[in-house]
């Protein structure tokens, strides 16, 4: 695996027309605030619910990415998988308390073929523990693949590429 496999082009944005790039970059960026709230209001158990039931997760260190090196710092292939990472953090793990906040910007629709909608965004995440200053805890890239849904996007596969080789001693809650 590399970078490119990650993020194959489906289809150039000059071929989606001004009003089709307009009304998929908002549900993206829709879907994105909506992803980022749950995740900062601590509502883990929600997490699944924004992927399909065969969905691909994957945290994955950027040079490993470019390196063709597959392994995830976090994987989960299908809603299953990502129900068990998320009952685990809510009753199982333990960490200190802590608050997030995700950033997620310059987003970017790719392509569309069918129902399936290739899109690309920057995030970056702040952590703070409770007695301690915010720290900057994650930064990178979301290579996403959306399903729409009636109105909606449903994540086939995010692949969350971070930017650093040195990572916390704890992710808790995923990117």
């Amino acid at each position: 695996m590399n970078v490119d496999e990650i993020e194959p082009q489906i289809a150039e944005p000059a071929t989606l027309s001004l009003d089709d790039r307009r009304k998929l970059s908002f549900l993206v960026e829709e879907f994105n605030c909506l992803y980022a709230e749950a995740l900062d209001e601590g509502r883990i158990a929600d997490w699944p619910g924004f992927f399909t039931e065969d969905a691909v997760y994957k945290l994955l260190a950027r040079d490993n990415a470019e390196a063709g090196l597959p392994l995830s710092l976090m994987y989960c292939a299908g809603k299953g998988m990502l129900k068990d990472r998320a009952y685990a953090i809510e009753y199982t793990e333990m960490f200190a308390p802590r608050y997030t906040k995700h950033q997620i910007s310059n987003t970017r629709v790719l392509g569309r073929e069918g129902d399936i909608v290739t899109a690309r965004s920057n995030y970056s995440i702040f952590e703070t523990l409770v007695d301690e200053p915010t720290e900057i805890l994650q930064v990178g890239t979301y290579h996403d693949r959306f399903v729409i849904e009636g109105d909606r996007l449903l994540l086939k596969e995010r692949c969350a590429l971070y930017d650093t080789v040195c990572v916390p001693i704890c992710v808790v809650f995923p990117p």
